[in-house]
């Protein structure tokens, strides 16, 4: 089985149509929603992170790209500023999946992406404004 966590951008006349079910339905996919925003008549969000074959993932793909539906990789969304970052390390504190953490050896904080759910926890705790969302 294969993993990606990606955003999808629905346009407003999406925003009602079920298209996630038939992600499920018709590709047999695993949808995991971490984060959305949906609004009538706006364009919608959804972080996602979904599990099934590498041939099921690009059917669906191409199937959500025919009906408008624009996909990105997440790592885009979240942004680690190492310069004003001072190594607190509040911020590790705050992350719920480990996505930021210490270097036990150096004390300075790391940023993987990969674990991200762009949750924002760690934003109000960090001073320094290192850690920015562009969700």
């Amino acid at each position: 089985m294969a993993k990606k966590k990606v955003i999808f951008s629905f346009p407003p006349t999406l925003i009602e149509e079920p298209v996630t079910y038939k992600l499920v339905k018709s590709y047999d996919l695993q949808v995991n929603i971490l984060r959305a925003r949906v609004v009538p008549r706006e364009k919608g969000r959804m972080v996602v992170e979904l599990k099934g074959t590498p041939e099921n993932l690009e059917k669906a793909f191409d199937y959500l790209e025919t009906q408008g539906v624009q996909i990105d990789t997440m790592i885009q969304e979240m942004r680690h500023h190492t310069d004003r970052c001072v190594h607190c390390t509040a911020c590790t504190a705050a992350c719920p999946t480990g996505a930021l953490s210490v270097d036990q050896e150096t004390r300075e904080v790391s940023f993987d992406a990969s674990l991200c759910i762009i949750c924002e926890a760690c934003i109000p705790v960090c001073s320094y404004e290192a850690i920015e969302s562009l969700f």
